[in-house]
């Protein structure tokens, strides 16, 4: 009897995973809504300067689009039904779009998450002061910062003060053309040799970080022999005609100084942004623009949240450890389901996704001792997905579920999304966190999931192109995904 022959052995298929950059599997039509999505984000990026005109900017799109003020709702006695589309604005500071769906609250919330306040300079309450024939501002650094990044460069003010007669007055000094910009001076090279042998974390202190205002005394005709700080009082005289400002009214005002300037084409090919505060309003831009342009009824409530606090652990009565997220979706439940009670709220928390869209560190072959080249994100090959962030042994992280990270991976394909997986450089060389841990807590799942940036905290940060376009891609994706 004849042996049998061995069956044939299958020939296994496989085909290694790359990270490389996506401009050449982009359609022409793809390409110029590339470039027009760019232009769009370097406008309002040039005028959200601050986590309030951030706010402003990303609010007056959603009243354009046709979103209703809660309030206004709450105010009415109306209730919500599939498809209407409201916004609630808190402080000022952080915004919340919401655009109701099909299915109960219950069955949980579709969120995208980002922040809008960025590393700065903040004037001190009492700022003002003359130090020989000089004026400057006494400020306090907001955020993490390089400080020595901070110093001889252009430098613009924006912020509120609320005068003494109640009256809020806005300032912008620094951005037009015709404007007077600031700066803070720095040591000659001349002068510099003990300088340059200090550490950079101590060449240049916090308290040293003090803004050049003004030069320049009073008119003699107004000249009071006694003041001596004849300098400030110029300065003072100048807020006075222009804004109707008070030494006093500077303990009731938020006073922030930022690099001056407006967003650039970065590059020859005009394939890179440059521009202040792209950490983290490039992902807040995108996730309105998301869900302002995702179409039909959805089936879960879809959420797009911009907030505050992010920088410095988000804090506050605008942060996102705040009860702003939890009282907001109580007012839903309230009114898609009147008398439905506190469960539903947190049923409705429990059994919500979100994407914390906020931005990751890019591989910069310059710096390639601290960068893990095989796991960050690299510049042009699609929004980052990190599966947890934190320090060290990834304390202070979200990390999502597997399970979560295939459902998002899936929507992500499906909708031709370029996307790459990414961490914050070496195990045990730095680390940070998001506002992830905050939603994580509710028991949702959570991913961070954002654009990649070169000189990240810096006043000018870099980011591509094309990963800024997929982020608006992929909140759209996520937004939609059934």
């Amino acid at each position: 009897m004849a042996k049998a022959k061995p069956a044939a052995k299958k020939t296994v298929k496989t085909t290694l995973w790359k990270r490389e950059q996506g401009w050449d599997k982009l359609s022409a039509a793809e390409l110029r809504n590339l470039e027009k999505f760019c232009r769009e984000y370097m406008a309002f990026l040039s005028a959200a300067k601050t986590e309030r005109l951030a706010h402003d900017l990303c609010l007056e799109l959603a009243q354009k689009a046709g979103f209703r003020d809660l309030a206004d709702v709450l105010q009415a006695g109306d209730s919500l039904r599939p498809g209407d589309k409201v916004y609630r604005s808190w402080r000022e500071k952080t915004l919340v779009l919401m655009e109701i769906g099909s299915e109960p609250m219950e069955s949980g919330l579709t969120m995208v998450g980002a922040h809008i306040d960025a590393p700065r300079l903040d004037a001190k309450s009492y700022p003002l002061y003359q130090d020989d024939s000089l004026a400057l501002l006494d400020t306090h650094y907001y955020g993490g910062i390089k400080k020595y990044q901070w110093v001889a460069m252009p430098l613009a003010l924006h912020g509120v003060v609320i005068r003494r007669d109640g009256v809020k007055v806005v300032i912008n000094i620094g951005e037009d053309p015709s404007d007077p910009v600031f700066t803070i001076t720095d040591l000659l090279p001349h002068l510099g040799a003990d300088q340059a042998q200090k550490p950079l974390g101590k060449a240049f202190s916090g308290e040293a970080l003090n803004v050049l205002v003004g030069s320049r005394p009073v008119d003699k005709k107004v000249d009071d022999k006694n003041v001596g700080d004849k300098v400030k009082l110029r300065v003072l005289q100048l807020l006075q005609e222009k804004y109707g400002i008070e030494e006093e009214d500077f303990a009731s005002a938020e006073l922030e100084i930022v690099p001056a300037g407006p967003a650039r084409d970065l590059g020859l090919d005009r394939s890179m942004v440059l521009g202040y505060g792209q950490d983290d309003r490039v992902c807040a831009y995108s996730a309105v623009r998301a869900l302002l342009e995702s179409r039909g009824i959805p089936r879960r409530t879809r959420m797009a949240v911009v907030c505050d606090k992010e920088e410095i652990g988000s804090y506050g009565a605008t942060g996102m450890d705040s009860r702003l997220i939890e009282n907001t979706v109580a007012e839903l439940v309230a009114l898609t389901a009147p008398g439905a009670g506190n469960l539903a709220v947190r049923r409705a928390l429990e059994n919500s996704r979100m994407l914390s869209a906020d931005v990751c560190a890019l591989h910069d072959p310059g710096y390639g001792d601290v960068s893990s080249p095989n796991n960050m994100a690299k510049i042009n090959c699609g929004i980052g997905l990190c599966k947890y962030t934190g320090s060290r042994g990834k304390s202070g992280a979200s990390d999502a579920s597997a399970e979560f990270m295939a459902e998002v991976r899936r929507i992500f394909n499906d909708a031709g999304v370029h996307w790459q997986t990414c961490e914050l450089g070496k195990v045990d060389v730095g680390g940070g966190g998001t506002i992830a841990l905050y939603l994580a807590r509710y028991g949702m799942d959570v991913v961070d999931c954002g654009v990649g940036l070169l000189s990240m905290h810096a006043p000018w940060e870099v980011a591509g192109k094309l990963d800024i376009y997929m982020a608006f891609k992929a909140y759209q994706a996520f937004f939609e995904a059934k």
